[in-house]
């Protein structure tokens, strides 16, 4: 899907914050670097753990760099060593070399990743560590219905320009590109299984996040039409267990790379 301004929801998109904080700080986990001077944190949102960096790290210069104007006013004050930035991360360059390049949940939303882990890696000070999580659901049937209801719909020519297909690629592919570049690489997979609570809570969780640049790009009636058809599909497949929570297996790709 192409990046599409101005349309994130921090209240939307922070009604699951645990569970998307949690694949954040098992990233993190697997940074070793004692005391990194300039961090930045590459679709920061509204900042967690952002924050967290600066605390684990109160002597490095920490930049949290989002497009989204209202996920930054979310984000809040500035830390001593804490700054936040309004900028493309898909055109961000390095004001100075970075030890670290941190982003969890963001760079699935820019295209040709041969040419992205190329430019950041470039970024990186001698040393340096590029950590970086993406989803790779995808095909799951929560983004799948997604597809469907544009297809099916008279947006259909409207849409079909803002959806990817497959915008992270299999786990061996970043490897062999990663290898290129860097010494050390460390690279696994997980399948989360989300146990969620509410009326239909699959669609709230996508109506944060990759749902939203699609609704964002219809008028108010035609909006509530495609949201309600996405609806009654994603219920059917994620029907409630009988204590009322909904399952939702979730897979994330993580790197960390070292630059030599």
């Amino acid at each position: 899907m192409s990046r599409t301004p101005a349309v994130w929801n921090p209240a939307q998109y922070l009604r699951f914050s645990q569970p998307r904080l949690r694949p954040a700080l098992e990233l993190l986990a697997r940074v070793d670097l004692e005391a990194p001077n300039v961090v930045y944190d590459l679709g920061c949102g509204t900042g967690a753990m952002t924050r967290i960096m600066a605390e684990r790290w109160p002597q490095s210069r920490i930049a949290g760099i989002d497009s989204s104007p209202e996920m930054l006013a979310a984000a809040g004050s500035v830390l001593p060593n804490l700054q936040w930035l309004q900028q493309d991360i898909g055109a961000w360059r390095a004001s100075e070399p970075a030890d670290l390049i941190y982003s969890n949940a963001a760079l699935h939303w820019l295209p040709d990743h041969q040419r992205l882990l190329e430019r950041l890696i470039a970024e990186l000070a001698p040393g340096g560590v590029l950590a970086v999580q993406v989803p790779r659901n995808f095909s799951a049937p929560s983004h799948a219905a997604i597809w469907e209801t544009v297809r099916d719909g008279p947006w259909r020519d409207r849409l079909t320009p803002l959806w990817r297909y497959s915008p992270v690629a299999e786990p061996a592919w970043y490897l062999t590109a990663l290898s290129a570049h860097c010494e050390q690489v460390d690279l696994w997979e997980t399948e989360y299984f989300h146990i969620l609570r509410g009326e239909n809570p699959v669609k709230e969780w996508t109506r944060g996040t990759w749902l939203a640049p699609l609704l964002a790009a219809l008028p108010p009636p035609e909006r509530d039409v495609f949201e309600q058809a996405y609806t009654e599909r994603v219920a059917r497949a994620y029907p409630p267990r009988p204590d009322g929570t909904t399952v939702l297996p979730f897979k994330r790709l993580f790197f960390v790379a070292r630059r030599p």
